[in-house]
């Protein structure tokens, strides 16, 4: 009785690359500036109006690896005047192993998402080592973004 035995095929342990990772994460830039002080704080009796505009920004470095950055800046005013003046830029740089059409929404909405706590965090701690109270920024529904900045774009 002859046995047919085929070749044992090796078998690879072969684990997915994750679709998203983060290699490093920055402060690329942080301004902080109360123009009006030390006045101001004589003036102020009560919370200034603050204006914050937020965008995300990503740029292409190698093969499958991205810079993402998220841009915030926060405006406060009280009866006209400016309070505070905040700006942060916190990057991430990512590599990605999703498919083409996944990438621009990956990087515009999924990373922000990420980079966010941090962001918020050293505007607080700004905000609060500038003389005023911690401004603690909301969270912030990247998608919304990305899907009114796309809008913009199409018109």
């Amino acid at each position: 009785m002859s046995e047919n035995k085929e070749p044992v095929q090796e078998q690879k342990n072969h684990t997915p690359e994750a679709p998203l990772i983060i290699n490093t994460q920055y402060l690329k830039d942080l301004s902080f500036e109360a123009p009006n002080s030390p006045q101001i704080f004589l003036e102020m009796k009560q919370a200034p109006e603050v204006s914050i505009n937020i965008d995300v920004k990503a740029l292409k470095i190698e093969n499958n690896t991205f810079v993402v950055t998220l841009i915030t800046n926060a405006e406060a005013k009280y009866e006209g005047k400016v309070v505070f003046i905040c700006e942060c830029e916190y990057s991430s740089i990512v590599t990605l192993n999703v498919p083409s059409e996944q990438i621009e929404q990956v990087l515009l909405v999924e990373v922000p998402k990420f980079l966010f706590p941090f962001a918020r965090q050293i505007i607080s701690d700004a905000t609060r080592n500038g003389g005023f109270s911690p401004l603690l920024l909301s969270p912030i529904d990247f998608l919304a973004l990305y899907n009114a900045k796309k809008a913009e774009n199409n018109q």
